[in-house]
């Protein structure tokens, strides 16, 4: 009687198969993940330099800051309000700080530097301390 040859995978073949796709996923993701962090928030900080530069036009027209964006004819951009609450206070001595607080997804995944700001003088900080938040 003649065997029948059948094609096909084994089950060890398969698993290595499995294996190796988490092993490239498990490597993948979590750079994935911090590459969207970094691309959010240099969109927001993007979006503040565009305030602070409004603020300095504003400023040699009026004579003094905008405290709210819509002083300023801004609003904040759909990819940025997704990710970051974006500010402006104004003081009484001529000045204004620009302020972009995280939310939902950023706020979780954003803890090396947090909220960030931005002050009339050109002072950018970041609550979380990172050395590398202001690119």
């Amino acid at each position: 009687m003649a065997q029948t040859r059948q094609d096909g995978f084994t089950l060890i073949e398969l698993m290595i198969v499995v294996v190796i796709v988490a092993i490239l996923a498990a490597i993948a993701l979590p750079s994935y993940r911090s590459y969207v962090v970094r691309s959010n928030r240099a969109g927001a900080e993007g979006f503040m330099l565009e305030v602070a530069n409004k603020q300095e036009r504003f400023l040699l027209d009026n004579r003094q800051y905008a405290a709210p964006l819509s002083a300023l004819g801004m609003s904040t951009p759909a990819e940025v309000s997704s990710n970051y609450a974006v500010t402006v206070t104004s003081s009484t001595v001529p000045g204004y700080t620009v302020t972009a607080t995280p939310i939902g997804a950023q706020l979780a995944d954003d803890t090396e530097c947090g909220t960030l700001t931005l002050t009339q003088l050109g002072v950018k900080t970041a609550s979380g301390g990172g050395a590398r938040c202001w690119r």
